[in-house]
């Protein structure tokens, strides 16, 4: 689980910089943006048709007007009438943006403006509220006094005539005799009755006024001066604009690695061919290919005696003595790999053949800095059929060259010919291998790549194993899977992959890569190496001082 979560984010480890450099510049440049953008306030005020809301039993049908009222009223503040009205009023000659709408479907109403100056918009905003409320019943004033007096009579004789039925009701719960209670009974039905007298004549009288009209409005909410702007909001657009900025480059690395079908990792060469992954290699720089010559205790170097141990135990009993390294498609590294493989074998104590079998575009010579005169081609021309094989071992010893590392032989690859698979796939070579498998311990062909040409493939046939070299962000996974398969339609032995050219911090690295180089630096038995010396840099030194 740990792993696929790894493998899901591993597009988002590779292309942070990306990431991270397009989510900084969506960010800042909408900072800049917004520091540009004029400012705007915003005030409301909310408005109420009728008083249902203060009558204890309100009904459905007053409800519903109020509501169809409210929708009339929001029509009344959009007309031009009005919207002149509030500029005469507060002597603007423009007004500011408005929004004016009945709130959910009821009875409110919600007043928005939005204003450069903030107190440009409370002001249209209580201005406009003011102008409906003029054009209501509520601005016009009709309670006489005679009226609001025979309201306050009629509240005073209501209260008087329930507290006195509440005083009848507790003498009831206290009276004894039948007459007694009859009596009682009779004067809370009249008083009930007085009570219910008075409530008719006051909700008459009052509904013929406007304290119990229903198309009346009234402000509920006054508008406010605003202290800060809505728009923009600085840490919420930059904010937004970072996190578009992120999911969007986000986006265009899992679409950058869907796109490219290449090879990256060792696990994914693993689950695409079925073979182990032996190595994984980091991308050798300079033109100086053998690394485990000119740097035989870097984290490179180990890596190929990663190699070179695999080969080793990848089948004990079999004893693999011929193997051939090739590639998918020319540019994968196989020639530098069959190198450094060749080094490391020779340098733990075997005598090691190296073979150029490219015969098309040799490059073994041009690595060692051989001639390449003679080689293979010629030993094969030079072989006869009934040669013994003292005098084929002599000619294989005169042909194969020898290099810097003490049991390591390079046979270049000679003339090229006219018909190299032919020549590969003849029963010379096949006797000519057959005598190098029993006069060195390691013989290692390096081949042309395998969909290039067939020489590969022929060889293949004719080797204890095969193993196969692919780049790293290179090898297309559909060339891995043909060169596999083709190898395989031979019934080829297949050993295993050696990915090359890892890059640092790419997945897969640092198992092969996790000591540095000062770990290295050490010999055998835990000193410093000699270049790491005292006397080594002393040494050095003299050597690169002028002499006098």
């Amino acid at each position: 689980m740990e792993l696929e979560i790894r493998e899901y984010l591993a597009p988002l480890r590779k292309w942070w910089r990306l990431i991270l450099v397009t989510t900084a510049i969506a960010a800042v440049s909408s900072y800049f943006a917004t520091r540009q953008q004029t400012p705007v306030y915003r005030s409301s005020t909310t408005l109420m048709v009728g008083s249902a809301i203060e009558n204890p039993n309100p009904s459905s049908v007053e409800f519903s007007t109020t509501r169809q009222l409210a929708s009339f009223y929001v029509d009344i503040a959009k007309r031009l009438s009005v919207r002149q009205d509030v500029m005469d009023a507060l002597g603007l000659t423009w007004l500011p943006e408005i929004t004016v709408r009945q709130l959910n479907d009821t009875n409110l109403i919600d007043v928005v403006v939005l204003a450069p100056d903030p107190m440009i918009a409370q002001a249209v905003a209580a201005e406009l509220a003011r102008q409906m409320v003029l054009r209501s019943p509520t601005a016009e004033e009709e309670d006489t006094t005679f009226v609001n007096d025979l309201l306050s009579n009629y509240e005073a004789q209501i209260t008087e005539t329930r507290a006195e039925i509440e005083a009848r009701q507790e003498e009831l719960g206290a009276a004894v005799g039948a007459r007694e209670i009859a009596q009682i009974q009779g004067d809370i039905d009249a008083l009930e009755s007085t009570l219910q007298t008075l409530l008719t004549n006051y909700s008459n009288l009052r509904s013929s006024t406007q304290r119990g009209a229903t198309n009346t409005i009234r402000i509920i909410e006054p508008a406010s001066e605003p202290r800060s702007p809505s728009t923009p909001n600085n840490i919420v657009t930059v904010l937004t604009a970072a996190g578009i900025g992120f999911v969007l480059s986000a986006s265009a690395a899992y679409v950058l690695e869907y796109l490219d079908d290449s090879i990256k990792t060792p696990n994914s060469a693993t689950r695409l061919t079925g073979l182990p992954t032996l190595t994984g290699i980091a991308t050798i720089e300079g033109s100086d290919k053998l690394v485990t010559i000119s740097e035989p205790r870097s984290p490179t170097s180990e890596a190929f005696r990663v190699l070179r141990t695999a080969i080793q135990f990848s089948d004990v009993e079999s004893n693999k003595r011929v193997l051939l390294v090739t590639s998918p498609i020319p540019g994968d590294g196989k020639s530098t790999t069959a190198s450094n493989l060749a080094v490391v074998l020779a340098q733990a104590g075997h005598h090691v053949l190296l073979v150029d079998t490219d015969l098309r575009r040799p490059s073994l010579h041009r690595i060692f800095s051989l001639s390449n005169k003679r080689g293979l081609t010629s030993l094969l021309l030079a072989l006869g059929q009934d040669d013994d094989t003292g005098d084929m071992r002599g000619l294989v010893t005169d042909t194969a060259q020898t290099t810097q590392v003490e049991g390591l032989r390079v046979l270049a690859c000679g003339p090229v010919p006219p018909n190299p698979s032919e020549l590969l796939g003849s029963p010379k070579m096949q006797r000519l291998l057959q005598l190098l498998a029993g006069q060195f311990d390691y013989v290692i062909l390096d081949s042309s790549p395998t969909l290039s040409v067939t020489d590969a493939t022929v060889l293949s046939t004719q080797a204890d194993g095969t193993i196969l070299v692919i780049r790293a962000n290179k090898s297309r996974k559909d060339h891995v899977r043909q060169a596999i398969g083709r190898l395989q339609e031979v019934n080829a032995t297949m050993i295993g992959l050696a990915l090359n050219s890892l890059a640092p911090g790419t997945e897969g690295y640092g198992a092969y890569y996790y000591y540095q180089d000062p770990y290295y630096a050490y010999g055998e038995e835990g000193e410093p190496a000699e270049a790491d010396k005292p006397v080594g840099k002393l040494r050095k030194r003299l050597q690169r001082k002028p002499a006098a």
